[in-house]
């Protein structure tokens, strides 16, 4: 061992053996102290960070999850009610992917994995009733990625194949979600839910839908466009849409005029759902058009020659006679033209096909509420009306944005109501109050949790040097001052004198009394040496 290690070994053990029962205990206190709170922050520091990995499973993929934990040797932790299993921050991301390599956790229902093994000799029955199967749990997954839903489940129902196919008969399918909190699915995010199922059916339609949520709300019934309940549904969700629209961009508007909160638009609409097809044939007696013209022409050319000789047999047997006779007759010659025109006229008219779609607007009315301005803090608060030039013009801004046609004669004769009204914001000054409450509570309860460890170490530290205050003060002998021993060479024998100029044989005098000092001092005056003993043991008295 090192001298100087064995010196210093040797001197803290006569140190222990010189202290007293009261300061022993406190320094064995202190040091298990200090010992505890440097195990505890080693403990706090390697510690590690625990993260969720999956959440909400069953009972079998927990069990599935964990058996694959345990063969990667991987610390876990599971949540309260066995459904949640939790691993170190840093290996979430890697056991993720690992264990969805090995198909972990696969969810509710199954996919088309269901046909990755071979089944041979199943019946039509069965082999159709699995593609549902995979199809309904493919369509459960897909729609479990949207941001609201937490998981969801597809039931599908498919008529039967048939040689005579009923028309009354189609395929449908309903919906099972579970919604995030206490959400509740967009109009945007249920349709998309509708046609993503109808379009990985064949022959489903989108109204042949339903979704249901994990609260008991429809949020899409079963309809048919045709029937008289699925007109009723789309007209009051058209109506319903058009005035919510129209309504936001004149609140928008006046918000950003006025400011956020000042203002309230609602908007009522009158829609034409009817379809019409109008047949217009118009004519005009005061114009003619020409509607056919025929013109023909003929010219007729032909001769005649008239004979002399008398009637009888031989005039009409003879060939030379008559012949003769022809030649030495007179010739008639007989031209005749005819020219026919025909002109037929026809009355101008003007034939007009006319195809009016459904949704026109028939009228609008819409109804604002503006806040009144308010000036003062507390109780000298006070109403400040607008002036009848400010609601002027927000009631043009609010006709401009909305379309308004307010003239009877030349439009559709819209109303439009804006009135300058208080709004009762007590409601929600008491809930600013309350929330203001709590934010401070768990400002107050987070800080006073984060300084309750450091509070309890200067606690024990205080409670420590209170120990210590009230331990007798005992005074260990490792070295006397010769100045209370001895005195100069040439002194008067009472141990009196002047510390600067004591010396002992012309030397300094030593600070302390070693074991040379002390032989020393007892061989060359042994009375001086006694007187000093005693003045020390009475010191130590008085102290006391």
């Amino acid at each position: 061992m090192n001298p100087n290690l064995a010196k210093l070994v040797a001197q803290l053990r006569d140190i222990w053996k010189e202290l007293g029962v009261t300061q022993r205990v406190s320094i064995l206190a202190a040091t298990l102290v200090l010992i505890a709170g440097l195990v505890a922050v080693a403990l706090w520091s390697s510690k590690a960070e625990y993260s969720l990995l999956y959440g909400r499973l069953s009972d079998a993929e927990a069990a599935k999850v964990i058996a694959a934990l345990e063969d990667a040797k991987v610390p876990y932790k599971v949540g309260s009610g066995g459904g949640s299993i939790l691993v170190p921050a840093d290996k979430v991301h890697v056991m993720r992917m690992q264990l969805a390599g090995r198909g972990i956790p696969r969810g509710d229902g199954v996919g088309f994995e269901i046909f990755d093994k071979p089944n041979f000799g199943i019946s039509d029955f069965i082999q159709r009733a699995n593609y549902i199967r995979a199809v309904q749990g493919e369509l459960a997954r897909t729609i479990s990625q949207l941001d609201e839903v937490e998981s969801a489940r597809v039931m599908i129902v498919l008529p039967e194949n048939r040689l005579l196919l009923d028309r009354d008969k189609h395929p449908t399918a309903s919906v099972f979600v579970r919604v995030r909190g206490t959400a509740q699915l967009q109009p945007q995010a249920i349709n998309s839910i509708r046609f993503l199922v109808a379009n990985a059916v064949e022959g489903l339609k989108p109204n042949h839908v339903s979704v249901v949520d994990n609260m008991g709300n429809v949020l899409a019934e079963d309809g048919d466009n045709d029937s008289l309940a699925g007109l009723t549904s789309s007209q009051l969700a058209t109506r319903r849409n058009l005035e919510q629209y129209l309504a936001k961009k004149a609140q928008d508007l006046l918000e950003t005029v006025l400011g956020p909160g000042q203002a309230l638009v609602r908007v009522s609409a009158e829609i034409n759902f009817d379809t019409i097809t109008r047949v217009e044939e118009k004519f005009d007696p005061d114009s003619q058009v020409i509607r056919s013209q025929t013109k023909n022409d003929e010219n007729n050319d032909s001769s005649t020659a008239t004979t002399a000789a008398p009637a009888g047999i031989s005039a009409n047997t003879s060939t030379e006679t008559n012949a003769a006779v022809t030649a030495s007759g007179p010739i008639s010659n007989t031209k005749t033209r005819k020219t026919t025109s025909t002109i037929e006229y026809d009355n101008a008219k003007v034939v007009s096909n006319i195809l009016q779609a459904a949704g026109g607007i028939k009228r609008l009315s819409a109804a604002v509420t503006v806040a009144a301005r308010v000036e003062g803090q507390g109780k000298d608060q006070k109403v400040v009306p607008r002036s009848a030039e400010e609601l002027e013009k927000l009631r043009r801004l609010v006709t401009g944005a909305l379309g308004l046609q307010t003239d009877a004669e030349n439009g559709r004769g819209d109303s439009l109501t804006l009135e300058e009204l208080p709004f009762n914001q007590q409601f929600a000054n008491d809930i600013t109050r309350q929330l203001e409450q709590q934010r401070r509570h768990e400002f107050w309860w987070n800080l006073a949790h984060t300084l309750m460890y450091p509070a309890l170490g200067l606690l024990a530290l205080a409670v420590l040097l209170r120990l210590f205050k009230r331990t007798p003060v005992q005074d260990i002998p490792i070295g006397v001052p010769v100045g209370k021993l001895v005195g100069p060479r040439n002194g008067n024998g009472n141990g009196h004198s002047h510390p600067a100029t004591s010396t002992w044989g012309g030397e300094p005098e030593p600070t302390v009394v070693t074991v040379e000092v002390l032989n020393r001092l007892v061989k060359e005056n042994p009375a001086n040496f006694t007187q000093a003993i005693r003045d020390w043991m009475n010191r130590g008295r008085v102290e006391r």
